[in-house]
């Protein structure tokens, strides 16, 4: 019993000197790949978006039931607006934020490589610029507007930031005349004549639109020079308002309006996790991939306002969809696999062609022994046959009971004891040779 255990220790030691450089290399291999293993996902994220009555804010709530689904909580912050999110997205307050089209200034260099450390995951849906206003006349031109009283947004806000450049374009100066008010605040002092124009982004559906196209004695402008407009701006895009959209009976507007359109822009940090950018991308799909009053289906999301660069996650998405894996398993699975995947690298580079050889090796470790007792056993006999010497009988004897018994011995595992027996056999043929030259001296 005792033996059959030292045995199968010894088998052991021979398979883990074998072994031992295998599990090294595999070892090293796994570690430099970890090296490359994206850390786990937050669960957690804050979203910055603007005022609660705002789109942004209802499209974020949106945003974090669909995160939920799939176990990452999605905290939504109000804000004064864009500005605001840009700056909490740069403080690392937020990884997440809507940021109207045009915010951004460009760079003066276009080549020069982006430093400001966020991306922009694309475009989410057309936010048109109206201009409402209280005139006899109709106005198409924004110089009409110099001498009066203007709402612009309240500080920190895209509106305000876009109303301020249109004006500047048109050398309208920016003086007192210009009232820091935006929303329904605004319609409401428009509507009670304390100013006599509004700047409003929203979507057509927003109640402050739809308060103020109802709203007796105000007016919508048509950009008669719109087209100057895209060119001069880049971010922004020509729509039209049909005649008669907004009510049928009574046909208003009168007239198609043209108007000018930034996008709304998820932009997002740039060390946000890309598992959470994909997901973030399909929830984007999800709430803005309908078709809609100025958009087509699946027009959004998108890469149009290149105010950031474009994230790769999204470059990814926008050509292919989701990966393989966010689309047939669970997010945590999803991630969960897709980290593997890295550390299985080593398996398939460097574990299975190493498992490959290591039958030979180990193969060969357990026959040298056999072969190097052979190799003494050779060299005894060719003493014998070539260099006999009669006063050396005693030695010979005694070399060749010592490798007969280092033969009886020697343990190796069950499927090499034939080399063993047939070890044996040979010393006994030299021990017949050993006995006929003691035999021919005497």
């Amino acid at each position: 019993m005792m033996a059959k255990i030292k045995a199968g220790l010894l088998s052991l030691r021979d398979l883990f000197a074998t072994a031992w450089w295998i599990v090294l290399v595999a070892g090293l291999g796994f570690a430099f790949a970890y090296q490359f293993v994206e850390p786990a996902p937050p669960n957690r994220i804050v979203i910055t978006t603007g005022g609660e009555s705002g789109a942004y804010y209802q499209f974020a709530k949106r945003y974090a039931t669909i995160l939920a689904r799939n176990g990452i909580t999605l905290e939504v912050q109000a804000s004064a607006g864009s500005l605001q999110n840009i700056d909490r997205l740069k403080a690392n307050e937020a990884q997440v934020a809507f940021v109207q089209g045009g915010v951004v200034p460009p760079k003066e260099d276009p080549d020069a490589e982006d430093d400001s450390g966020l991306l922009s995951l694309g475009s989410l849906f057309y936010e048109p610029v109206w201009v409402f206003y209280r005139s006899d006349k109709e106005l198409t031109r924004l110089t009409e507007l110099r001498g009066k009283r203007i709402a612009i947004g309240q500080e920190g806000s895209g509106v305000r930031q876009l109303a301020q450049q249109l004006l500047v374009a048109n050398e309208i100066p920016l003086d007192g005349r210009l009232v820091p008010v935006a929303g329904l605040n605004a319609a409401e002092e428009l509507q009670q004549g304390r100013v006599d124009a509004a700047f409003i982004i929203a979507a057509e559906s927003a109640p402050v639109v739809q308060v103020l196209i109802r709203s007796p004695g105000i007016k919508l402008m048509s950009f008669a020079q719109d087209r100057a407009y895209q060119r001069r701006f880049p971010f922004l895009t020509k729509l039209t308002f049909p005649q008669g959209v907004a009510d049928l009976v009574r046909d208003f507007p009168p007239t198609d309006i043209k108007v000018l359109a930034p996008t709304a822009n998820l932009i997002v940090r740039d060390d946000l996790h890309p598992a959470l950018q994909a997901l973030l991308l399909q929830a984007a799909s999800e709430v803005h991939g309908k078709s809609g009053f100025f958009q087509d289906a699946g027009e959004f999301p998108s890469y149009k306002d290149q105010m950031l660069p474009l994230s790769p996650e999204a470059a990814r998405y926008f050509k292919s969809g989701p990966s393989f894996l966010q689309r047939y398993l669970p997010f945590w699975l999803a991630v969960l696999v897709d980290r593997l995947i890295v550390m299985l690298v080593p398996i398939f580079v460097l574990l299975i062609p190493l498992l490959k050889v290591a039958p030979a090796i180990y193969n060969w470790r357990v026959r040298s022994k056999v072969f190097r007792i052979y190799g003494e056993l050779k060299f005894l006999e060719d003493d014998l046959k070539n260099h006999f010497d009669p006063a050396k009988l005693g030695d010979y004897r005694s070399r060749l009971d010592s490798i007969d018994d280092e033969a009886s011995v020697l343990h190796v595992p069950l499927g090499f004891t034939d080399l063993t027996y047939t070890l044996r056999e040979h010393v006994n043929l030299v021990r017949g040779i050993l006995d006929k030259r003691e035999a021919q001296h005497a």
